[in-house]
């Protein structure tokens, strides 16, 4: 089975921002992956943006059953349908992760506490983007 963990994070929310994901089969990675985006962003919708990272780069992987860990239980739970996504800003990245979805057999979402120790490699990743000058 492959998991992809994936977080992202703002500072100020809005503000500077980054994400971190980390690709791999049971517990051995294959990759990671970490990069600051532009312009001040919403925890949110870093959040979204570090799930479609992680799904473009999942598929090299595999296409068959993938499992995304997320520490947001926000964007868990709209991916589950159990809450609506109202906000106009993660509208559309709510619709890009549903077409990403089409490249394997079956996605899991699943909610991670932060001390996770594969959630903490990827804030940690993210996080030492947020630190570079």
């Amino acid at each position: 089975m492959f998991f992809v963990n994936s977080d992202g994070g703002a500072r100020g929310n809005p503000g500077p921002s980054a994400i971190g994901i980390v690709i791999r089969e049971e517990e051995n990675i294959l990759e990671k992956y970490s990069e600051k985006l532009k312009g001040n962003i919403t925890n949110n919708v870093a959040e979204y943006t570090a799930l479609i990272k992680a799904l473009e780069l999942a598929k090299k992987y595999t296409k068959d059953e993938l499992t995304c860990l997320l520490d947001s239980e926000l964007v868990v739970k709209q991916m589950l349908g159990e809450y609506s996504v109202n906000d106009k800003k993660l509208i559309p990245l709510f619709l890009i992760v549903q077409k990403l979805q089409e490249n394997f057999k079956k996605i899991y979402y699943k909610h991670v506490p932060r001390s996770d120790k594969f959630q903490k490699i990827a804030d940690y990743i993210l996080n030492k983007e947020l630190d570079k000058k």
